[in-house]
C-alpha cells in the first residue's frame, strides 16, 4: 500500500510549498490521521506518543482552518493552543511560523516568568493563532488584555502532562471564558483513565486516533538495563560515554539536585555537560539547548519536567541515570530518542534501591528489557535496599523497594515563580506569521487538587 503524501491529505498550495522548504514529504502516521480529521471541523482526541509529529498534525490543518479569513479584530485570537512548558510552546509556536510563512496570519507566544509588557504590547495588534502555557494566559485575562470570545479552535497539547503538573484548575478556569460553540483538539502521549474522564467532559463526539497501543515504547528504540551499585553509578556512566564515544546524550536525574551534581562531576573529568531544571533561568536552558543540538555540549542532565517539549532530532542516546518512580515517565524520557524514523537507544543504569521501579516500568510496558552486565561494574544484588530520597522533580509514588516517601513537583503549585532572565532568540525573519517566539519560564501552576478530572469539570455547554 503506497503512503499518501501532504497533498493527498487536502493542504493548501502555500502550507505544501512550505512543508517541502523544510524537507517533508512524507506524513507520519498520526499526520496522516489527525489532518484530515481536522480539515472537517469535528472535535478530536489523538493519542501519539512524542516524536511522531503530532505538532505538525494539528497546525498544518489549523493554519488552514484560518487562512481563508485573517484576524481584524486586536488581542481577541481565533485559534488557542494551551501547553504544559515553554519549550513545548515554543516548539509549537516555531511550527506555526514556520508552516504558516506564506500566510498572513498572525501568531505570537506567551508564557509566564518574563515582563509582561512586551506581550501586552503585542496584543493590541490582530492575533489569529494564541500559544500559550495556562498561568500567564491567566495574568492576561485577569488584566484584560486578552479576550477568548472569539476562539474558533482550542488544542490541549500534551494534557497528560498537563493533568500531572497540576494545571486542571486553571483549564477549567480558561475553559468557562471560551466560547461555547468550538471546535476542540485533545492530543495526549497515553490514553490515561482521567484523560479519557476530560475528553468526556470537553469533546463532543470526538474522532479517535491512537498510533501507539497505550504506553507502548517505540520499536525503534534499543532499551537495555546495566544493574549497577548505587555509589558507582557516576563511573558506569563516564565509562560508557568514553567507552562508546557517544555524543548527544541526554541523561535524565530523578531531582534537580541531582541534575547539577552529575552535570559537575561531568565537567570536572572533561565531558562537556550542563543541566537543565526548572529553577535554571531561560537563558540558561536555552543556551544549554543550543549547545547540545550543535555538538559544543556532549551531554544534557535534565528533570522529566524540564525535558518535556524538547524537539531533538536523531537524538542517539537517552540515560535513564536513576529510573523515575512514575513508570509512564520512562516511556516519555525514552521517546526523546528514536524520533521521526531515526533508531535510538535507551540505557538504564538500576541500582537495588530501584528494582521494584523496573518491575513497575516492564508490567506497564508489557515487556523484559534485556539486563547487561558491564565488567568491572556488575552489581551486588545482595545488599539491603536503601529508601531512595525524593526531592524536587519527582512525582508521588513509592521509592524502589516499598519504602513510602511523600514527594513535590518541580515547583510547588502555588509557589511564586523564580526570577527568571528575558532572552530574545533567533527569529526566522518572518514577521507575518510570529510576532514573539520568546521562551519564557513555565508559570506555576495555581492550584493542585487530588480531586479527579470528572468532579473538577463541568458539563460542557450544548453547541
Amino acid at each position: 500500500m503506497s503512503h499518501p503524501s501532504f497533498a493527498d491529505l487536502g493542504l493548501a498550495e502555500p502550507l505544501l510549498r512550505a512543508l517541502t522548504d523544510s524537507g517533508y514529504t512524507t506524513p507520519t502516521p498520526i499526520q496522516a490521521q489527525a489532518i484530515p480529521q481536522v480539515l472537517q471541523g469535528g472535535d478530536l482526541l489523538a493519542a501519539a506518543q512524542t516524536g511522531t509529529g503530532k505538532t505538525a498534525g494539528f497546525t498544518l490543518p489549523l493554519l488552514q482552518l484560518l487562512m481563508r479569513q485573517p484576524a481584524h479584530q486586536a488581542g481577541k485570537p481565533r485559534a488557542l493552543v494551551l501547553t504544559p512548558t515553554r519549550e513545548l510552546a515554543a516548539q509549537v509556536a516555531e511550527s506555526v511560523q514556520n508552516y504558516g510563512k506564506y500566510l498572513k496570519l498572525k501568531s505570537m507566544v506567551m508564557f509566564g516568568g518574563v515582563n509582561i509588557r512586551p506581550q501586552i504590547n503585542a496584543l493590541r495588534q490582530p492575533l489569529d493563532i494564541l500559544v500559550a502555557t495556562p498561568g500567564r494566559l491567566l495574568d492576561h485575562l485577569g488584566q484584560r488584555t486578552l479576550d477568548l470570545s472569539a476562539v474558533e479552535i482550542l488544542v490541549l497539547d500534551e494534557a497528560d502532562r498537563m493533568l500531572d503538573m497540576g494545571f486542571i484548575h486553571d483549564i477549567r478556569k480558561i475553559l468557562a471564558l471560551l466560547p461555547a460553540r468550538r471546535q476542540n483538539l485533545l492530543f495526549s502521549a497515553t490514553f490515561s483513565d482521567e484523560i479519557k474522564t476530560l475528553a468526556d467532559k470537553l469533546l463532543k463526539q470526538p474522532k479517535l486516533i491512537e498510533v501507539a497501543r497505550r504506553n507502548a515504547t517505540n520499536e525503534l528504540v534499543t532499551q537495555k538495563i546495566h544493574l549497577v551499585d548505587r555509589d558507582r553509578k557516576t563511573d558506569l556512566l563516564i565509562h560508557l560515554i568514553k567507552e562508546h564515544n557517544w555524543f548527544q546524550v541526554l541523561v535524565f536525574t530523578r531531582t534537580k539536585h541531582g541534575a547539577n551534581r552529575l552535570a559537575e562531576k561531568l565537567e570536572k573529568i572533561g565531558i562537556p555537560a550542563a543541566a537543565i531544571h526548572g529553577n535554571k533561568s531561560q537563558n540558561a536552558r536555552t543556551r544549554a539547548l543550543a549547545d547540545f543540538k550543535d555538538n559544543t555540549l556532549q551531554v544534557l542532565v535534565a528533570t522529566d519536567i524540564a525535558a518535556r517539549g524538547l524537539d531533538i532530532d536523531q537524538l542517539p542516546h537517552v540515560v535513564n541515570f536513576e529510573l523515575p518512580n512514575v513508570a509512564e515517565d520512562y516511556v516519555h524520557r525514552i521517546g526523546r530518542t528514536g524520533r521521526a524514523g531515526s533508531e535510538g537507544e535507551a540505557v538504564s543504569l538500576v541500582c537495588v534501591d530501584e528494582l521494584n521501579f523496573l518491575k513497575d516500568i516492564e508490567k506497564l510496558t508489557k515487556q523484559s528489557i534485556p539486563k547487561i552486565d558491564v565488567p568491572g561494574f556488575i552489581a551486588d544484588l545482595s545488599v539491603k535496599p536503601e529508601a531512595i530520597p525524593m526531592g524536587n522533580g519527582a512525582r508521588g509514588q513509592r521509592s524502589g523497594q516499598g519504602h513510602k516517601s511523600r514527594q513535590t513537583p518541580e515547583r510547588k503549585p502555588g509557589a511564586a515563580a523564580p526570577a527568571r532572565a528575558s532572552t530574545h532568540p533567533r527569529t526566522t525573519g518572518n514577521t507575518n506569521t510570529s510576532r514573539s517566539s520568546t521562551p519564557a519560564a513555565q508559570p506555576p501552576s495555581r492550584q493542585q487538587s487530588g480531586r479527579p478530572a470528572s468532579a473538577l469539570f463541568s458539563p460542557p455547554k450544548k453547541r
